[in-house]
């Protein structure tokens, strides 16, 4: 377990060096939600928007959506900087090192996740001063979906960067995957409101079900099911974890 804690004390102490990271991935979440979600929650004010958004107004319905954009934003993060480590000679050290390969990558694929949750838990404090609608006791539980969402895509985005060597071309597939991934993900709509060919696109995003799930504890307010989210959504975290392994495990010094 080395190798494992190792990476999670480098990958926080480097987010911790990094305040422009820090700053940026605050800031863009809070933009969206004073020119997107103030601007909408004004257009949602009549009477039958409530039925829409499942009896809650529109920044309550919101919050979720805006920890979970947090939490994606901030873990497609951790592939970028597998590319900084390809150019600086950091992941050659990293493949030679005596430390299990799974645990070396398991390790920084967790390390980025709590960064990402603590990003996360900072637009969620943000949004309980513009709504007092949050329910407090559900602040854990919509943090660990968090993590496990934060786990999925962290590692979705290390094999990714593990099969590039251009951070311009890595910021391209990520920008070109970002907005779908969010806009599908019942964010800023319930999927509900999606034509039937878009549902299922929805229905394989794990931005779905951490959303859901988020949104359940916070607000009692959900789609699907709580097991069915957590069970979707673990399942989907596992599996990109398995393939950020397998990808870290064919890496030769080489790349």
């Amino acid at each position: 377990m080395d190798g494992f804690v190792t990476m999670i004390y480098r990958q926080i102490k480097r987010f911790i060096n990094s305040r422009s990271r820090f700053v940026m991935s605050i800031v863009n979440p809070i933009i969206w939600i004073i020119f997107f979600g103030l601007g909408w929650s004004n257009v949602f004010r009549f009477p039958e928007a409530k039925v829409i958004f499942g009896g809650l107004d529109y920044l309550t319905y919101l919050a979720s959506g805006m920890v979970a954009m947090s939490i994606i934003m901030s873990s497609f993060m951790s592939g970028m900087s597998v590319i900084w480590d390809k150019r600086f000679g950091f992941l050659k050290e990293t493949l030679v090192a005596p430390a299990s390969r799974a645990e070396v990558i398991l390790g920084r694929a967790f390390g980025d996740s709590i960064i990402s949750v603590f990003q996360g838990l900072i637009i969620l404090i943000f949004m309980y001063f513009i709504t007092s609608k949050i329910n407090l006791l559900g602040v854990l539980p919509a943090l660990t979906y968090g993590l496990i969402l934060a786990m999925c895509f962290t590692s979705f985005g290390l094999v990714i960067a593990l099969k590039l060597s251009s951070m311009e071309g890595f910021q391209m597939i990520i920008n070109l995957m970002t907005m779908p991934l969010l806009f599908l993900g019942g964010i800023f709509y319930p999927i509900d409101s999606l034509p039937e060919w878009i549902k299922v696109i929805a229905y394989i995003n794990p931005v779905t079900y951490a959303v859901d799930g988020m949104r359940y504890s916070l607000t009692r307010v959900s789609k699907f099911e709580p097991i069915v989210d957590v069970f979707i959504l673990s399942s989907l975290a596992a599996i990109m974890s398995v393939l950020a392994v397998r990808s870290y495990n064919s890496t030769t010094i080489e790349d």
